[in-house]
């Protein structure tokens, strides 16, 4: 029987980012148990995603001070809010399951939770359809696939993006570990996730990452473009943070493979196509691609499937002959990512038909 407690939270949850719904088996319940104490799940429930700190939780819900410090400090360790530190002052804030407390799971993973989170996913958690959702990370072109002919903005670069951050964390993909305790996934690079700003001071004091330089992240950077990793930074200006990416492993990219269109639920201005008369049949393409995207005709020439296609760009840097490149996709059909986290928070909100606006506080 599932506690009314965790009944809220799961609904709670499910109000922020791409969701947290309910299923058939009740798979989320476990997961929930698993994560959170019943007085944890109770105190986030008071919580907003916008920071405040325990002074103010405390006044505003009649809790003593001292617990609610203890407890916000044990939940933020736990990665089941965010924590931010300036100075002698600190805040907290309720993060959502992804992208926040998932990804913050990277010293509790085990056998057990992983296997809870795949059965969430295959029953139907990360619905990606555009009708239903945006997703929380944006697909960017790997830095060589673009022609320097096309003018292309910061955020849409990530090497300019990293050449921005005077603070940078690196950590392991979450999506990796969590397939690789269940013998899944792939052999590709797992160190290769970046924070930024406060989530990487987040990242390090948890010990779930570690303090790199701008030059180690470009080199990382080139590392994942060699692996056929997609970049794939937060879904806003200017990210928290950026993931690199696989099919076989990432949750994101799995789900987006599931959809008939996958190009329509990603934010990215380009798309693959192939000049038939330079293909040489060598097939890498179809290697690079994550998408499944890529096809040989009957005559032996490579075909980019343009709905599949999420213009990442890993096809055209490896191609031998230079027979791939990357089109800017129609005017009409070009994409801004949101300015924040909250704008995007908002829309996401808006497209699902749901509120940001804790229970506790007056919402759905």
């Amino acid at each position: 029987m599932n506690e009314p407690i965790y009944k809220k939270l799961r609904e709670q949850l499910d109000q922020y980012s791409i969701g947290f719904p309910a299923t058939q088996s009740g798979v989320e319940f476990k997961i929930l148990k698993r994560l959170f104490t019943e007085a944890e799940a109770d105190l986030y429930l008071q919580l907003a995603m916008m920071l405040e700190s325990p002074e103010s939780v405390a006044e505003r819900t009649g809790r003593d001070l001292k617990q609610v410090r203890e407890m916000l400090e044990t939940m933020a360790r736990k990665g089941l809010i965010f924590r931010l530190r300036k100075g002698q002052t600190v805040k907290y804030a309720a993060v959502a399951f992804v992208i926040g407390s998932y990804e913050f799971q990277l010293k509790n993973m085990d056998r057990e939770l992983a296997q809870l989170v795949e059965d969430y996913m295959q029953e139907g958690f990360m619905n990606l359809s555009p009708q239903n959702n945006i997703a929380p990370l944006r697909t960017v072109p790997v830095h060589q696939s673009v022609p320097l002919s096309h003018p292309v903005a910061p955020y849409a670069q990530a090497r300019e993006m990293i050449k921005t951050k005077d603070k940078i964390a690196l950590a392991d993909c979450i999506c990796r570990v969590q397939q690789g305790l269940l013998d899944k996934g792939c052999d590709k690079p797992k160190e290769v996730c970046l924070s930024f700003g406060s989530h990487a001071d987040y990242y390090v004091e948890n010990r779930l990452g570690r303090y790199i330089s701008q030059e180690e992240a470009l080199a990382v950077l080139d590392q994942c473009e060699k692996a056929g990793l997609v970049n794939q930074p937060a879904n806003m200006i200017n990210p928290g943070g950026m993931c690199n990416c696989c099919g076989d492993c990432c949750g994101l990219l799995r789900a987006l493979n599931k959809l008939p269109k996958p190009a329509e639920a990603v934010f990215n201005d380009y798309y693959a196509q192939v000049t038939a008369e330079q293909c040489t049949s060598c097939e890498m393409c179809l290697e690079r691609c994550q998408m499944a995207a890529i096809t040989m005709n009957s005559d032996g020439v490579a075909e980019v499937s343009t709905d599949r296609c999420i213009g990442c760009g890993l096809c055209v840097t490896t191609c031998p002959v230079e027979a791939i490149t990357l089109l800017l996709k129609p005017e009409a059909q070009r994409t801004n990512p949101p300015a924040s986290g909250r704008d995007l928070m908002m829309s996401t909100a808006k497209v699902r038909g749901t509120s940001v606006i804790p229970l506790s506080m007056g919402g759905k």
